[in-house]
C-alpha cells in the first residue's frame, strides 16, 4: 500500500472513529432536554416517534432513560464484591439505555414485532420504555403523565407493582420522585424549545 494509501486510509479511520464516538457518547448536558436534543441529531425525532406509536410523553420517557444509564449506551449494573474488593457477578443481565432485562426485552421484541432491536440503540431503547409504559398504563391503571407511579411500575414490574411490592422501599419512592421531578423539568424545558427542533417526515411510512 502506496504512503499517500495509507494516509488516506488512516483519515477514514479516524473519521469513522470520531463519528461512532459521536454516536454513542452521553449527551454532554443531560439535565437539559433541549441541549440533548440539539447534540444528538436524530434523538428528538426518535423519541416523538415513540411518543406517537405508545402514547407516553417524550419527557417522561427521557426522565426514565436519564435515571437508568445517564443515557450510557451500554451501561450494566456495577459487580457485586466478594470480601469487599474482588469483583464478583452482576446483581443482573440489565444492559443498555434503558437497563432492560434480557427476558423483559424479548418480550418487548415479540410484542412490539421489533426483533431486531438492540438494548445499546437510542431508538429501540425509548421504543421499548414507550411500550413499557404503555403496558403499565393497561395492566396497572397508571396515568400516561404519572411518571412517578410508571417509574415504580418499571422497576418493580407490573406484578409487583399491582402486589404494592414498593410499599416499604422509602429508597424506591425516593428515586421515582427524582424521576418525577426530571420529567416535568424535562417537559418544561421542551415546552420552550419544541418548536424550533427538527420535525419527523413522514412519507410512505418512513421517517
Amino acid at each position: 500500500m502506496g504512503k499517500n494509501n495509507k494516509k488516506l486510509l488512516a483519515a477514514l479511520l479516524g473519521a469513522i472513529t470520531l463519528i461512532a464516538g459521536c454516536t454513542t457518547s452521553p449527551p454532554s448536558n443531560p439535565d437539559n432536554i433541549c441541549s440533548i436534543f440539539r447534540e444528538k441529531k436524530s434523538w428528538y425525532r426518535e423519541a416523538k416517534a415513540a411518543e406517537e406509536k405508545w402514547g407516553s410523553p417524550v419527557a417522561v420517557m427521557m426522565a426514565i432513560l436519564h435515571q437508568e444509564s445517564r443515557y450510557v449506551h451500554d451501561a450494566r449494573p456495577p459487580r457485586t464484591k466478594i470480601l469487599g474488593f474482588i469483583p464478583g457477578p452482576r446483581p443482573s443481565d440489565a444492559y443498555g439505555y434503558a437497563q432492560a432485562l434480557g427476558n423483559t426485552w424479548r418480550v418487548y421484541q415479540r410484542s412490539s414485532f421489533n426483533y431486531g432491536a438492540d438494548r445499546d440503540d437510542f431508538r429501540d431503547a425509548i421504543d421499548f420504555v414507550g411500550w413499557y409504559n404503555n403496558t403499565s398504563a393497561r395492566r396497572c391503571q397508571i396515568h400516561a403523565n404519572d411518571a412517578y407511579h410508571l417509574y415504580l411500575a418499571y422497576h418493580e414490574g407490573h406484578g409487583g407493582f399491582n402486589r404494592r411490592s414498593f410499599k416499604n422501599k422509602a429508597w424506591l419512592k425516593g428515586v421515582s420522585h427524582k424521576v418525577s421531578a426530571k420529567a416535568q423539568r424535562y417537559q418544561q424545558q421542551l415546552n420552550r424549545c419544541e418548536q424550533s427542533l427538527p420535525k419527523r417526515r413522514k412519507f410512505l411510512g418512513l421517517f
